[in-house]
């Protein structure tokens, strides 16, 4: 299907949208905090990359990473249009991503990366059974 707006009103539509959380991930993974009772995380925790959970305590950073965005190729969805920005986007994500994970693993932190369709598929549970 062809874009209605022009590629500049495209552009400019898409500079509006901004980031407001993953809602629907995040709810998922809080609602498993609180059936399993797992307790002392937080959220909007200041640390590098701002992951989605942190148990200060423990020092368990959380990140639930969205699988376009972040390089994960479960779905194998890339765009038609715009291929080498959207390619680069990612690329810088993958690698923001990684150095975000050395900083923290070099301050003492345990950083565990959830991709989204694990969450949705509850595939999770494993890797943040191993946590405790």
């Amino acid at each position: 299907m062809a874009d209605v707006f022009p590629p500049e009103k495209r552009s400019e539509i898409m500079r509006k949208v901004k980031s407001k959380r993953n809602e629907s991930t995040e709810m998922r993974l809080i609602t498993f905090f609180k059936a399993n009772k797992i307790k002392g995380w937080r959220r909007n925790y200041p640390l590098p990359g701002k992951p989605d959970f942190v148990f200060p305590k423990l020092k368990i950073a959380i990140f639930a990473d969205g699988c376009f965005w972040h390089g994960h190729d479960c779905r194998n969805t890339r765009p038609e249009q715009n291929k080498d920005y959207w390619a680069k986007k990612r690329e810088r994500n993958v690698r923001r991503d990684l150095e975000v994970t050395e900083t923290l693993s070099c301050k003492g932190w345990n950083v565990v990366r959830i991709w989204e369709c694990e969450i949705k598929k509850v595939r999770f549970e494993e890797k943040l059974n191993t946590l405790y």
